[in-house]
């Protein structure tokens, strides 16, 4: 059975070739079990099928899988680039995944999951609502990742079992026609399982505390670890300020305990994607360790901001380095934190990015403080010089505002080209009456094509949005709230809510089966024939929806 038709070849996790194969094989097992009696080939077939996945770790491995695919064809065709939203909540991840399958022909193709930490902090954190500092429960990571999983499971559940009503009915109606297309739909069904792209942070502490955690996320289903090299005690959301920076020798270590953990656990194809601070992080918690002029903790001390001294005018307790015979005294703050030159951020991403790649990492990401292509393009050809195949995962950021910047960005090339933008005041770009305007509708259409150009262009194999329902949440509530609570009343719900719902054809309107309730009243019918009790008959009121 291809379960995914994506040139996946684990037996494994395939199984057998087809529906009646799986019947067959099932039919075998029965046979040497005479008392296992009332139990039927088909019920149990339908039962392996609609439970592929039987632990996080064939989730983990299938989905390496698909993913080294899809980096293999991003390297041929950089069209061929992939895409994620953030979900802070099984249910979310579901229906997007439900969605997609909806509105692009059944398929799931280079479409991922993101799990952020910043929506982990900020939405299940058992303190409350917390910000994106690596302050919420690192168990609170695995046990998003495990849910995650367990709800896309469930939509493969849900989605078969209406496929096995419907064949259900067609024998009945005779239809042998209509049969055979059904079994070829299960032959060929593509699960709501992708890979996810999971946030460790920083690693939650030294390279040991990392690599446990690294294992409970692989176990819960995580093919991709993503891992950030600020300092784990003082890591801040990659768009706040006060960012500091750990020596190359240190985030490499958790680079090593990430793969580690991968290859423990038989995840060989695990993939590790490495997160720079360093174009916003002005600061470090330390100095690197050096052996000899031109090492790694060599070139990482350049880097700092130092003031020369005279070896009798040393203070006390200064730190003095010393390098092509001159005493250096490195700039250290009140908060005993030393500071890098100012304008070094660029070069510092580009050493971060090419180290990270010699020592193990599969992607990059690049924390930029706009979504500006060249920008991006600039440090990636430079990696590029030294490892060509570099391939980034890119956040297509909330904390930008994207309407502004490039509006900013059109303004600044017209004017460049000499073109009038008189009509324009570069400060009131946001301004609802600028909407409609060839200024406007040019900054859009590059909006629109952002993902595609910056693949193209700067490398970026995956585009994710960190917590974009984060905000639809709040966004559609708050419409709902206004009106319903309003003048609108019950009509606030029936006719922005539920009647799109019906006319949209969003699956989640028949809530009780969304739920499983069809899937539990089919499992009664195997456990107990025809005594079962079902829910789905004639008072059940989500017939209403057809």
């Amino acid at each position: 059975m291809n379960y995914q038709s994506r040139g996946i070849t684990d037996q494994a996790i395939q199984g057998p070739s087809s529906y009646k194969a799986e019947i067959t094989a099932a039919e075998a097992l029965l046979k040497d079990h005479p008392a296992w009696n009332g139990v039927t080939a088909e019920a149990v077939a339908r039962m392996r099928l609609q439970n592929r996945f039987k632990t996080g770790l064939d989730v983990a491995r299938y989905t390496a899988d698909v993913m080294r695919a899809d980096m293999a064809a991003y390297d041929a065709d950089p069209t061929k680039y992939t895409q994620s939203l953030g979900c802070w909540h099984g249910f979310i991840a579901q229906q997007k995944l439900i969605s997609i399958k909806k509105h692009f022909g059944g398929k799931t193709d280079r479409r991922y999951l993101y799990l952020s930490g910043w929506m982990i902090a900020a939405l299940r954190s058992e303190f409350g609502p917390l910000p994106d500092q690596s302050m919420h429960e690192k168990t609170s990571v695995p046990a998003l990742i495990e849910e995650l999983y367990t709800f896309l499971r469930q939509a493969d559940s849900r989605e078969l079992n209406d496929i096995f009503r419907e064949l259900d009915a067609a024998r009945k109606a005779g239809d042998k026609a209509k049969e055979a297309t059904l079994i070829d739909k299960i032959d060929n069904f593509q699960t709501h399982v992708v890979p996810v792209i999971a946030d460790i942070d920083a690693g939650f502490g030294n390279a040991e505390a990392t690599y446990l955690l690294a294992k409970k996320m692989i176990e819960a289903g995580a093919c991709a670890l993503q891992i950030e090299n600020q300092v784990s005690d003082e890591k801040q959301c990659g768009h706040q300020d006060g960012k500091v920076t750990v020596p190359h020798e240190v985030f490499i270590a958790k680079i090593r305990a990430c793969r580690h953990a991968f290859l423990e656990l038989g995840i060989d194809n695990g993939i590790i994607v490495t997160r720079t601070d360093s174009l916003g992080a002005g600061l470090t918690q330390q100095i690197a360790v050096s052996h000899k002029p031109g090492d790694l903790g060599d070139q990482y001390n350049s880097f700092l901001d130092c003031d020369e001294v005279d070896a009798s005018k040393v203070g006390n307790g200064d730190v003095i380095i010393s390098r092509n015979g001159k005493l250096l005294r490195p700039k250290r703050l009140p908060s005993n934190l030393y500071q890098f030159r100012s304008g070094t951020g660029v070069d510092r991403c580009v050493l971060d990015s090419i180290t990270s790649l010699q020592h193990g990492a599969d992607l990059l990401w690049i924390e930029t403080e706009r979504p500006n292509i060249a920008q991006i393009a600039e440090m990636v050809d430079r990696v590029r010089e030294v490892i060509p195949n570099a391939k980034l995962a890119y956040n297509n950021s909330p904390s930008f505002n994207w309407t502004l910047n490039f509006r900013w960005q059109v303004f600044d090339e017209w004017k460049a080209a000499g073109k009038d933008v008189s009509k324009y005041n570069r400060a009131d770009l946001m301004k609802v009456e600028y909407d409609e305007t060839p200024l406007a509708i040019e900054a859009d259409q590059l909006i629109r094509t952002f993902q595609a150009d910056s693949a193209k262009r700067a490398g970026i194999f995956h585009h994710l949005i960190t917590l974009p329902t984060y905000h639809t949440a709040a966004l559609s509530t708050d419409n709902l709230a206004k009106e319903y609570f309003g003048d609108e009343g019950m009509l606030g719900y029936v006719k922005n809510v539920q009647r799109q719902e019906i006319r949209q054809g969003i699956a989640c309107v028949k809530h009780q089966n969304m739920a499983g309730s069809d899937i539990g009243d089919d499992h009664k019918e195997y456990f107990a024939g025809e005594a079962a009790l079902k829910a789905g008959g004639v008072h059940n009121t989500m017939n209403q929806f057809g």
